[in-house]
């Protein structure tokens, strides 16, 4: 199979299902009018719930969902083949991550954007939502952790018996650099054109080229040269002030101006396969390589191991938790909707496929050391193969694992927001917002500053004390989030009288998913226990995945009720 005639094919399919797929379920739940108030207007407080213009909150929403996922996904899942992996994306990303982001959003919008926690309590009962609430939370916390320790890798200085060794620590002070030079140039970009309402295009413009300055600056002046541990308190002291500052002059203006960032990456990433079209060498990228297959790690099984792996790819729990969380709360008006989460979830099934294409030329030219040596030299060899591109490939490989690094941080502060958001509406009855608790001990629990505080202490704490030895976990529980995201707003349809039926395939299927992913899980580290000498991850992993799978067997017997009820009504 040749690379480009593989991207033309996905990229056809997924129009096509973006237009008449998308546009269906438009229809049967009745979005898109754009006289209908939405939460960013009705409830606006110039903090949480603002309004965002359509490419700018694209850019939000796109570079949360995406992150590090989309990239990462099918490379782990590649040792099953080319094929499988193609066909879960296209499948998946059309008919259940696309309905599962878009059918969050639409659920959020008509419930105050509020998340799925609360579309849950107002649609099935509240010790439903308590359920999911807690395990969303912790999911979320797991997710500070993971991130946080992923960009203080990324950042800090290496150190050779105990000497900071400068040779080794330039790209990684570089990268810093730049991440902090971007993050000045975010609020300079907001503060000009939500404060001094300078020209929307104009400043689109200066930031692109204010983004570039900060690359070569990083690339040649990076005097930052902390250990990982003192950039895992940085790190911990930026995410709270993020968490709780308006999103005009942070989240909004980081996220629009790093999705220029993700579309460089898509952009050069396309005029490699382009130029070059490399075939798929099928002895070192076969299509299919079996149902079961022996790694490294022991026997991995197609099903359920590919689709809890290439996850953001196809489908991902987290971003209900985006849809719901902060992109209702900035929607602008519902015509934007169905491009920025249905129309994002796609875009993201096109980044992994061309990561698919990576795989296959990184394999041919030795780039195989990691998952940002993988994109990053696979990407970058083609481009430089195109004739009178050589030069190019040590800038462009740079700048991918930059534009890698970048969306790791950009997922790390959305994830705390949500968490945020997330132990705020714990504490809340069915229909109650944070700003209707006016005294008492529920009013601390739902104040944003400490709810922010002990997100970051748990999420920081975690990340430098082990979360590694529960992380197997994550896929699991990530499409866990996705099977209950999916009950929740098949029930909300069915309860207001739209058609819900095409959740009901997606919502069962994840649901096994997840349920045999967590039964694999407990049985090999029990294994592992067994075998003698195990520390407390093994255990914490066999009690852990024993609880998720309780929590989907209660959740899906209340979802059921709920279905049943309104079957007979």
């Amino acid at each position: 199979m040749n690379t480009l005639v593989l991207l033309l094919i996905c990229v056809a399919v997924l129009a096509l299902g973006y237009h008449f797929y998308g546009g269906w379920l438009c229809k049967q739940w009745g979005v898109g009018d754009d006289s209908n108030p939405t939460p960013a207007h009705s409830m606006r407080d110039g903090v949480d719930y603002v309004p965002a213009k359509a490419p700018v909150l694209m850019g939000h929403h796109f570079s949360s969902i995406a992150g590090a996922g989309p990239i990462t996904g099918p490379i782990a899942a590649s040792f099953f083949g080319w094929l499988p992996v193609t066909l879960w994306v296209l499948v998946g990303g059309i008919f259940f991550g696309g309905v599962h982001d878009f059918g969050a959003l639409v659920a959020s919008l008509r419930h105050k954007g509020q998340s799925i926690g609360e579309i849950i309590s107002a649609n099935m009962s509240r010790r439903a939502k308590v359920l999911f609430t807690t395990f969303a939370y912790l999911t979320l916390i797991l997710v500070v952790a993971a991130f946080a320790a992923i960009v203080s890798g990324t950042f800090g200085a290496v150190y050779k018996d105990g000497v900071l060794d400068m040779a080794a620590s330039a790209s990684n002070a570089s990268v810093a650099m730049v991440s902090l030079l971007f993050i000045l140039v975010a609020i300079i970009f907001g503060f000009m054109v939500y404060q001094r309402n300078a020209s929307f295009a104009v400043s689109s413009i200066l930031g692109v080229l204010a983004i570039v300055l900060c690359m070569a600056i990083g690339m040649n002046w990076h005097p930052l040269y902390l250990p990982a541990s003192t950039w895992m308190i940085v790190v911990g002291v930026y995410i709270t002030i993020a968490s709780v500052t308006p999103v005009w002059i942070l989240l909004q203006p980081r996220d629009y101006l790093s999705s220029f960032l993700l579309y460089s990456m898509l952009f050069i990433a396309f005029v490699g396969v382009i130029g070059a079209h490399p075939d798929i060498d099928p002895k070192l990228f076969p299509a299919f390589t079996g149902f079961a297959v022996e790694t490294k790690a022991g026997m991995q099984y197609l099903f359920p191991i590919l689709f809890t792996t290439v996850a953001c790819g196809a489908i991902s729990g987290f971003h209900s938790l985006v849809s719901s969380g902060t992109t209702s709360k900035q929607l602008n008006k519902e015509s934007d909707a169905k491009p920025i989460a249905y129309g994002g979830m796609l875009l993201e099934c096109v980044l992994a496929i061309l990561t698919l294409c990576a795989i296959a030329y990184a394999r041919t030219t030795g780039h195989t050391n990691g998952v940002t040596d993988i994109f990053a030299g696979g990407i970058s060899a083609m481009v430089a193969s195109i004739p009178g591109f050589a030069g190019l490939e040590t800038i462009l490989y740079t700048l991918l694992v930059l534009t890698y690094s970048a969306f790791c941080l950009t997922s790390l502060d959305t994830a705390t927001r949500l968490a945020r958001f997330m132990f705020q509406e714990f504490w809340l009855e069915p229909g109650q917002t944070a700003a209707d608790i006016k005294e008492g001990w529920k009013k601390v629990m739902v104040n944003p500053y400490f709810a922010t505080i002990v997100t970051v202490i748990l999420g920081i704490m975690l990340g430098m004390n082990g979360f590694q030895k529960i992380w197997g976990l994550f896929g699991a529980a990530n499409q866990l989030l996705a099977g209950l995201g999916l009950l929740a707003v098949c029930t909300w349809l069915g309860n207001i009288g739209k058609n819900n039926k095409m959740f009901l395939l997606p919502m069962g299927f994840m649901s096994v998913v997840t349920i045999s992913s967590l039964g694999i899980i407990i049985k090999n580290q029990m294994t592992v226990i067994s075998a003698g000498g195990a520390d407390w991850g093994p255990y914490a992993q066999v009690i852990i995945g024993g609880l998720l799978i309780v929590l989907a067997l209660e959740l899906v017997a209340e979802g059921i009720a709920a279905l049943r009820k309104q079957a007979k009504a």
